[in-house]
């Protein structure tokens, strides 16, 4: 392995298992949904103004009005995704609701389609049946274990919601190819703090340990995993940045688990495995057919 390649698989690596804390940063602040997303958009588009004042990116021939104008669009889908997301994970539990928000691919895949005209083929459908049969497996584990409250359902479709403002968001940011990612990830997080500064209450978060969740959802969560995610996907293959991607849902599991004593069912666990399964098979193009007439030659 070249000296390239590895240094983006650790940068990768570093960025989903940060990620994978997300969930229990945002419960352990315990501050309300609005006002996580509202300091994290805050502090990390600090951060991230800082970086790309030193990258040169504040030039005005990068910030055109088809930029400002798609840049926002997408930001206000990030936030809801964002909003989605961390109101399910007091409902799911954050294991289920970040492995329901990981079939966003399928629905980016199905957004393509039907706005970009990118063709839907029956291997990509049938990874999209195995996935839909995996969010069943999660989603009937309803009132079994103990990650399953009464709310349960109500936190699997936030975080489907989350999941499609995602989708929404990166097909959007596919029309800004040409735009440095950081400069695209401030546009976003700056419409944040404009969309969400209005709904904010007038106290500030109090405690030691609420402010050193929001700075650490700013600062390391979003500042430091958006330059490492970023860095990671200008040198490593699609397919590497695909793999490697998978250690967010797996690493939330553990989170969920260690922090919160939450832990799957055997059903809600065929589920996670379908859905993962499914999701590396569509990225990585992977051909059932051909494992099948494998197994029956050997």
């Amino acid at each position: 392995m070249d000296d390239k390649l590895k240094r983006g698989s650790l940068e990768m690596i570093a960025a989903m298992l940060i990620s994978g804390t997300i969930g229990w940063f945002v419960l352990l602040s315990g501050q309300a949904v609005v006002d996580v997303v509202f300091w994290r958009c805050l502090i990390g588009g600090g951060t991230l103004l800082l970086v790309c004042a030193a990258l040169g990116l504040l030039r005005a021939e990068l910030l055109g009005r088809r930029v400002l104008l798609l840049g926002v669009l997408s930001g206000v889908a990030i936030v809801g995704n964002w909003l989605l997301l961390f109101a399910s994970y007091a409902q799911a539990s954050i294991a289920v609701s970040t492995v329901v928000y990981n079939v966003q691919p399928f629905m980016l895949v199905g957004l393509a389609a039907l706005f970009l005209g990118e063709r839907l083929t029956w291997l990509k459908l049938a990874w999209l049946a195995l996935a839909f049969v995996g969010m069943l497996a999660i989603v009937s584990a309803h009132g079994r274990g103990a990650v399953a409250g009464a709310n349960y359902l109500m936190g699997i479709g936030l975080a489907l919601g989350a999941a499609l403002l995602y989708a929404i968001a990166a097909l959007i940011v596919k029309r800004l190819s040409d735009t440095p990612p950081h400069l695209i990830a401030l546009i976003q997080l700056v419409t944040g703090v404009i969309l969400l500064a209005p709904l904010m209450g007038r106290e500030l978060p109090q405690g030691e340990v609420a402010w050193a969740s929001l700075l650490a959802l700013g600062l390391v969560h979003t500042g430091l995993m958006y330059l490492l995610l970023y860095g990671a996907i200008q040198k490593l293959p699609t397919a590497v940045t695909g793999a490697l991607s998978f250690i967010y849902p797996v690493a939330a599991i553990l989170v969920d688990w260690l922090a919160f004593d939450h832990w799957l069912s055997p059903l809600q666990w065929s589920g996670v495995a379908a859905i993962l399964l499914a999701a590396a098979g569509m990225q990585r193009g992977w051909r059932p057919a051909v494992w099948v007439r494998r197994v029956i030659k050997a």
